[in-house]
């Protein structure tokens, strides 16, 4: 498990290389959407970490790809932040509490990627695809064919698609858990 996430991972603005997944991981990136993948998704923004629900299974989901080998990075639009909704401190404060949340049920993120913008006005706000070809920057050795996005809504899917990565759809017919349990185990289905 790696260490403690410094702020400027939790904020999603370090720029410093993904480590590598373990020999014979099924992937080399899962990109997790956050809202409505692995937190209840709910109106406006989840300021207060008190807010932050995971899903049922959304732990046991991460800490299944971590136990593949799988590096896991959070890819998540956060638009209240350029809208005065949501400051860095608010989110920095929510991302501590999903790491921690997570490392009770043992599991971890390897990094985040955060869109802190307003729509239309930069490249990596979802359905564009600039979160994840961020993120596959700075893990070079990464395969775009090789990765697979984790989300439940079309711009989560569509983002993927622009990037060169395979998806998969989250929602009430199928949890996060599910899905990534198939995916690990190599026994999915097109979503």
């Amino acid at each position: 498990m790696p260490g403690r996430m410094t702020d400027a991972e939790l904020l999603g603005e370090a720029a410093t290389p993904i480590e590598r997944p373990a020999a014979g991981a099924p992937f080399d990136i899962v990109f997790l959407d956050r809202d409505g993948t692995l937190n209840v998704h709910r109106p406006g923004y989840i300021a207060d970490p008190a807010e932050l629900v995971l899903l049922p299974g959304a732990a046991g989901a991460v800490r299944r790809c971590n136990e593949a080998g799988c590096v896991v990075v959070l890819v998540t639009n956060q638009r209240g932040m350029a809208t005065g909704e949501l400051s860095r401190e608010q989110l920095l404060a929510v991302h501590r509490r999903l790491v921690e949340e997570l490392a009770a049920a043992g599991a971890h993120l390897d990094a985040i990627q955060v869109c802190p913008h307003q729509a239309d006005s930069c490249d990596c706000r979802k359905p564009r695809p600039g979160l994840l070809l961020r993120a596959l920057d700075r893990a070079g050795w990464a395969d775009p064919a090789r990765c697979v996005l984790v989300g439940d809504q079309p711009s989560d899917l569509q983002a993927a698609a622009a990037a060169g990565v395979p998806s998969y759809r989250v929602g009430r017919e199928r949890s996060v858990l599910e899905v990534v349990t198939e995916l690990v185990s190599g026994t999915h289905a097109s979503v």
